[in-house]
Parts: C-alpha cells; sequence; structure tokens
C-alpha cells in the first residue's frame, strides 16, 4: 500500500517473496497529487489478501483534510482487515494509520527521529532489537487493547494487536530508497535532527545489511506468529 510515490516496499519485497508470497502494489497518492495529496480513493476489498501492508508518508495521519478523504477510507479498511483476520503491517505512517483506526492517536512528537537509533524490544524473536532507521516527526499511542512491544526512550516503536503489527521505524530503507528522501529534503530539515546526509548515508552502509537479516527475521515471525495464529483463532 504506497501512500506516498517516495514511500515504497524496498527491503520488504525480498522478505516477503522469501516466505513465499506474491506481491501486488496499490498507488494510494501518485506523483501528480505531490503537492496536494487529498483526495478520494477507492482502496481494495482486503480480505482478498493473505496481509496488507500499509507504507510510509511524508504527510501527517492527523491532517483533517487527509483524514476527510484517503486516510478515512484507509482506516476504514484496516479495521475491516483485523476483523476479518487478515495481517496488517504498518510501517511508519502506515503504523500510526492502525493506531488511530483501532482507538489510538497520533501527535507531533516533540523529539522527531531521522537516523539510525537503538530499538528495545521485549520480543527479541517477533521485533527484534538494534539499529533500525526512524524518519518520524508523529509519534502514536497505542490503541486499547494493544500489546506493546518495542520502544526508544522518545517514541513507542511497536505494537500488536489482533492480526495487526504497527511499527513506527522504517525496516525496509536501503542505500537507495535513502537517496529518494534525501532529494527531498530540500531545505536540510534533517540536519537540524542531528544528522547531516553524508552521515545518514554513512550510518545506512554500517547498519543496512544487519537491518535486512533482521527485517526476514520479523517479516516470517510476523507471518507464522501474527497472521497464520490470530487469524485461526
Amino acid at each position: 500500500m504506497r501512500n506516498d510515490p517516495t514511500a515504497t516496499e524496498a527491503m520488504l519485497t525480498d522478505a516477503f517473496t522469501g516466505c513465499g508470497f506474491e506481491i501486488h502494489t496499490f498507488d494510494v497518492v501518485g506523483p501528480e497529487q505531490d503537492g496536494d495529496p487529498a483526495g478520494e480513493v477507492t482502496f481494495p476489498d482486503p480480505t482478498g489478501y493473505d496481509v496488507i501492508v500499509p507504507l510510509g508518508a511524508r504527510w501527517a495521519a492527523y491532517d483533517q483534510a487527509l483524514l476527510d478523504s484517503w486516510v478515512g477510507a484507509e482506516m476504514a479498511m484496516v479495521r475491516r482487515a483485523v476483523e476479518a483476520g487478515v495481517g496488517v503491517l504498518g510501517v511508519c505512517f502506515g503504523g500510526q494509520l492502525i493506531a488511530q483506526a483501532l482507538g489510538g492517536t497520533v501527535s507531533r512528537s516533540p523529539a522527531p527521529e531521522v537516523g539510525w537509533y537503538d530499538v528495545t524490544t521485549d520480543d527479541e524473536q517477533l521485533v527484534p532489537g538494534g539499529r533500525w532507521f526512524q524518519w518520524h516527526f508523529d509519534r502514536w499511542t497505542p490503541p486499547p487493547g494493544a500489546i506493546e512491544i518495542a520502544r526508544t526512550p522518545d517514541a513507542s516503536q511497536a505494537f500488536m494487536v489482533g492480526t495487526a503489527l504497527a511499527l513506527q521505524f522504517h525496516p525496509e530503507l536501503d542505500s537507495e530508497l535513502l537517496e529518494v528522501w534525501l532529494a527531498h529534503d530540500r531545505d536540510g530539515e534533517v540536519a537540524g535532527i542531528g544528522s547531516s546526509h553524508d552521515e545518514l548515508r554513512l550510518q545506512t552502509t554500517e547498519f543496512v545489511d544487519g537491518a535486512a537479516v533482521r527485517l526476514r527475521a520479523l517479516v516470517r515471525a510476523f507471518v507464522s506468529r501474527v497472521v497464520q495464529e490470530q487469524s485461526s483463532t
């Protein structure tokens, strides 16, 4: 579920195909809507899929114009998916959509995170701890009944509720996707958070291979424990 044309699935493709999945992509906001992302979208029926993966976006999940258009519709799709036992893996903005859809909240974070951060976890098998890439200015409060799994000092990083697993970090990021995001950071906003573009490139070169291994483990555990077990109950 490509909510933003700059936020593609990147390393998630290999992680899911390695588990035997066929990948179908759905573009929510196209490149022509870059300056005005609000608009009506008809989403596919989630019950036709084993897993849906709402990806990141540059916009705020609580933006009222978006809530009144496709964000509200996507939240309804997420609720239907969870009610039907379909797996939902939300990434950053996608994880925030899960939070909002199921009764949590999303708001501006007093401490945005951009770069590679140590994430601590209560469930190493499902969401491995370690260095994960972050690029977010908002954060969630988990919905009622959710189990928070991982965190940094400044933000909840993962929670599970039903067949949904929300991730605040970006496990999919590789060097190619990073370059896309840096190209859109025209005003140098990320430098104000503490890292230059070149520092982010060097960190990514250092940490991305380890993240790729942990991502494959995360997806395998999500499929076996969250999707298969939850959907069979």
